[in-house]
């Protein structure tokens, strides 16, 4: 896994993007690139060649689950890892993100530890 490959989050919490740069810094990625909400980030998607989205559940007005499928439906990003952030479990989330294509999941709270197991399940050892 490339570790300079870009990477984009997207949180409508500036906290949440903060917390979530820092991380993947922990882990050795230094190429993060951040959007605050879903159509902005389709917009980014769609002029960068990114490694990996990971995107918060709840967003207006698009959430990550109208991201998701919007990338899945789009021949030229439908390749790119999709990790949904979330605080909710709940079953009926997972399955909804499962359906539109999601690769992983993540509850919040969450830390390097746990999002770098997410990320080895998506990308093998790094």
């Amino acid at each position: 896994m490339d570790k300079n490959m870009p990477i984009l989050i997207v949180d409508d919490y500036k906290t949440m993007l903060r917390i979530i740069r820092n991380l993947l810094k922990q882990l050795g990625f230094d190429n993060v690139d951040e959007a605050t909400d879903g159509s902005t980030a389709l917009h980014r998607l769609r002029e960068k060649n990114y490694g990996l989205v990971i995107s918060d559940w709840n967003m207006e007005p698009m959430t990550g689950l109208q991201l998701l499928r919007e990338v899945r439906n789009d021949a030229k990003l439908k390749h790119i890892p999709f990790v949904m952030v979330t605080a909710e479990s709940k079953t009926e989330n997972v399955i909804a993100a499962k359906e539109a294509g999601v690769t992983n999941y993540i509850v919040k709270p969450f830390n390097a530890e746990t999002l770098k197991q997410k990320l080895v399940a998506v990308f093998g050892n790094f």
